[in-house]
C-alpha cells in the first residue's frame, strides 16, 4: 500500500500542522528526494520535530524512512495515482483531460475510503443487515439522496426497511426499535444534534446504530456501534462533494454486492422485483 495513499486517507483526521505536511508530501512527492526533514520544516514554517512526529504517526522510525518509502513507491509506480491529476496530458478534445482528472480524483477518494474501512468492519455491517428485523434509514438534505438509494436497494432484496426524510418521524419510529433492528444514519459531517438524539434513542431501545460520515471526529460517530467512513477532500468546493458522493456510492455498492452474494434467496427476490418494476414501466 502506497504511503501516500495512507496519508491521503488519514488527512481528514489530522491537525492543521499535520495537514500542511500531508499536502506538501502529496503535491511534491516527486521532489521529496531532495528534501531533508529540516528543509521540509523550513519550507512549511514548522519545527523539525513536527515532521518527525508526523512520520512516526504512520509507523516509520523517522522522516528518512518515510521519505525512502515514498520515493520507492514512486519508483515502482505505486504512487502514480497520487500525482496531481493536472499532470495528465490532454488527449483529443479538451474535455478528455478534465474527465481524466476527475476520474483520477474519484479513484483516489475511493481507494482512501477502502483503506479506512477494513473488511472486518464491512462484514460486520453486512451481518447486521442480514440479521435485522427492521432497518431504519435516515439522511437529511443531500445526505438523504444516498439514504434513499440505499433504502431502495435493501427493500429490493426483501429487507424490511423504514426510510424517513423527516427527523421527527424517525424519532417516533425508532421508539419501537427492538434488539435485532438497525439504524443507519447518513450525515457527511455528523454534527446534527437531532440525528444524535435519534441514534441515542435507538441505542436505548437496544437497537444497533451505524453512522455514515466523513473520516473526522464527530458527535454522531460517538453514538454509533459501527461507523462507515468516507475519505475525500479537495481544495475546490465544487469538486470535494463530488468526490465524497463517489466514494460513498462505492462503499455502499460493496455492501449491497456482499448481501447479494451471501444469499441466493435474496438474489432471486431481487430478480423478481426487478422484473415486476419493468412490467410496471412497460404497462
Amino acid at each position: 500500500m502506497s504511503p501516500l495513499l495512507k496519508i491521503r486517507a488519514e488527512r481528514d483526521q489530522m491537525s492543521a500542522i499535520e495537514r500542511r505536511i500531508a499536502d506538501f508530501l502529496l503535491e511534491n512527492a516527486h521532489l521529496l528526494r531532495d528534501y531533508s526533514s529540516q528543509q521540509l520544516a523550513n519550507a512549511l514554517g514548522i519545527s523539525q520535530s513536527s515532521v518527525v512526529k508526523f512520520s512516526q504517526k504512520f509507523g516509520f522510525k523517522g522522516y528518512p524512512d518515510l521519505k525512502y518509502s515514498i520515493v520507492q513507491a514512486m519508483a515502482r509506480g505505486d504512487g502514480k495515482e497520487e500525482v496531481a491529476a493536472t499532470s495528465i496530458p490532454a488527449v483529443g478534445h479538451p474535455h478528455s483531460a478534465l474527465a481524466d482528472a476527475l476520474w483520477q480524483l474519484k479513484a483516489q477518494a475511493e481507494a482512501a475510503t477502502r483503506l479506512i474501512n477494513p473488511p472486518e468492519q464491512i462484514d460486520a455491517v453486512a451481518r447486521l443487515i442480514q440479521d435485522a428485523g427492521k432497518v431504519y434509514i435516515i439522511g437529511l438534505g443531500e445526505d438523504g439522496i444516498h439514504a434513499r438509494a440505499f433504502a431502495t436497494r435493501l427493500s429490493m432484496l426483501g429487507v424490511l426497511t423504514v426510510h424517513y426524510v423527516d427527523a421527527a418521524l424517525m424519532h417516533a419510529g425508532v421508539s419501537t426499535t427492538s434488539a435485532d433492528d438497525v439504524l443507519f444514519v447518513f450525515s457527511e459531517h455528523g454534527r446534527q444534534p437531532t440525528l444524535c438524539q435519534i441514534s441515542h434513542r435507538a441505542r436505548e431501545r437496544g437497537g444497533h446504530v451505524v453512522s455514515v460520515t466523513r473520516h473526522t471526529p464527530n458527535p454522531l460517530r460517538a453514538h454509533a456501534e459501527l461507523a462507515l467512513l468516507v475519505s475525500a477532500h479537495d481544495d475546490r468546493r465544487y469538486i470535494e462533494p463530488l468526490l465524497y458522493q463517489s466514494a460513498l456510492s462505492h462503499l455502499l455498492d460493496l455492501i449491497f454486492v456482499l448481501l447479494c452474494e451471501s444469499s441466493e434467496a435474496r438474489r432471486g427476490l431481487l430478480d423478481q422485483n426487478l422484473e415486476h418494476m419493468q412490467d410496471l414501466l412497460d404497462s
